[in-house]
């Protein structure tokens, strides 16, 4: 009986529809095989694929990508949680973009679920101490996808960031779970102090595209922050900010905004 259950593989539905959609893809557009055969249906796990988009995306005349392939496969197999945090930006891209109609679509073209990995796998290297790697990681990112995520900064799970283009995450500034942005947010700092001096952004925040959110303050659970605001102060829970500089304008209107992604303001008595 333990030998029928080593040789059952494992149950993995994220996956199995992944690969599903790669063969109706296929199927629709036969000259995308040779990329989707590369990407997708050549590996036996989610984590190997995006293990292989990681290298493919970002290697160099630097820095190979067999090199890169390796230390994403440690990446994945030194802390199980990378894959978890994949998979739940992967849930979080599919949900919350109308424009995504398929989890294949974030593994192989969205930049801003790509950028993510590979920041976490960057973050990574930073906890092992490993931290020229890691700036080789943050300076590729950014050369590629247009986003400049520091490997220290701490992020949560369930990321969604839309479009991407033009992210800066600073060094010290930490993204809670299930916080969705859209192009051009910063989260910076203030001057040049070299202490802690980057954004709190707390679970379930919505922040609008082209938002700059400078110095060490706090952004509440399920707040959200109207697209344009320079946020300079705190901002509370479940309220909406909006403008230079930002002030309160009203309630966030729903529990959670970084799932509905409504930007609209509501009308308050």
């Amino acid at each position: 009986m333990a030998e029928i259950r080593r040789n059952i593989s494992p149950v993995d539905p994220v996956w199995d529809r992944i690969r599903d959609e790669a063969q109706e893809a296929i199927r629709k557009e036969p000259l995308m095989g040779g990329l989707i055969h590369a990407c997708i249906l050549h590996h036996k796990t989610l984590e190997k694929a995006l293990s292989y988009r990681f290298a493919a995306k970002l290697y160099s005349n630097e820095m190979s990508m067999v090199v890169l392939r390796e230390i994403a496969d440690e990446a994945f197999a030194e802390n199980p949680e990378l894959i978890e945090a994949a998979r739940a930006d992967l849930v979080a891209v599919y949900e919350r973009d109308p424009a995504c109609h398929r989890l294949l679509q974030p593994v192989l073209y969205f930049k801003g679920y790509q950028a993510v990995q590979a920041y976490r796998i960057g973050n990574w290297l930073w906890t092992q101490g490993k931290r020229d790697l890691a700036y080789f990681i943050q300076m590729r990112v950014s050369e590629i996808f247009g986003v400049d995520i520091h490997p220290n900064a701490r992020i949560g799970k369930g990321i969604m960031i839309d479009h991407a283009h033009s992210i800066v995450i600073g060094e010290t500034a930490v993204v809670g779970d299930n916080v969705s942005m859209l192009h051009s947010v910063t989260l910076g700092g203030t001057g040049k102090e070299k202490e802690d001096r980057h954004p709190k952004i707390a679970n379930g925040v919505l922040i609008g595209a082209g938002a700059k959110v400078l110095g060490n303050i706090p952004i509440g659970e399920c707040s959200r922050i109207a697209a344009g605001s320079v946020v300079l102060q705190e901002v509370p829970a479940f309220t909406t900010v909006a403008g230079v500089p930002a002030r309160i304008v009203g309630k966030s209107g729903c529990g959670q905004p970084s799932v509905s992604m409504n930007q609209l303001f509501p009308d308050y008595d």
